[in-house]
């Protein structure tokens, strides 16, 4: 059970607002780094005034190449368990005021922009979406956003596509595009 030696970053966090629809996350969180001990301090402060005081945090170690037991902040002891058979891409924190906060957790090296839409998604109330869901989802939409990415710029590097020979109206027919004469 160690201190952090640097001084805590504020967390990057996201939280549904205060109403009685009930979702399946909380929010989001997206860490600075993969140093679980250095990171969780600054979010266990952080929602200390939503969730009251964190008494212990549960994670999958798949993403958290370090999962200490324990750590002490503002005076009190938090403990860390590693359950591997819970979603990867959530961390659960209990508390005795509350209960639990389930958030998602965005990998550190996640794009400013990919962040800000899957934290906006993990903060909708009543939200039936898991956060492997939004993270499979947001991993599809990297994906197609990048092949479109990739079509366009062979589209400039290669001055568009082939162009297809012009049909004639007569079925069959072909017309051939003069030298000099742009097809509109």
């Amino acid at each position: 059970m160690s201190t952090p030696t640097v001084p805590l970053l504020s967390a990057r966090l996201s939280l549904t607002p205060d109403t009685t629809l009930a979702g399946l996350l909380d929010g989001a969180w997206w860490p600075y780094t993969r140093d679980l001990e250095a990171e969780l301090p600054a979010l266990v402060d952080s929602l200390e005034g939503r969730f009251g005081r964190t008494t212990r945090v549960m994670v999958n170690p798949a993403h958290w190449p370090v999962v200490p037991r324990k750590f002490r902040i503002a005076g009190h002891t938090v403990h860390v368990g590693r359950f591997a058979e819970q979603d990867a891409d959530k961390m659960i924190l209990l508390s005795y005021a509350v209960g639990r906060c389930d958030l998602l957790v965005i990998p550190p090296e996640t794009e400013p922009a990919t962040a800000a839409r899957l934290m906006d998604a993990a903060a909708v109330p009543g939200s039936l979406l898991t956060a492997g869901a939004l993270m499979s989802d947001e991993a599809a939409t990297g994906r197609r956003i990048r092949d479109a990415r990739s079509r366009e710029d062979a589209w400039e590097t290669d001055g568009g596509p082939a162009v297809p020979p012009l049909r004639h109206p007569v079925v069959g027919a072909r017309m051939i595009p003069l030298p000099g004469k742009t097809r509109r």
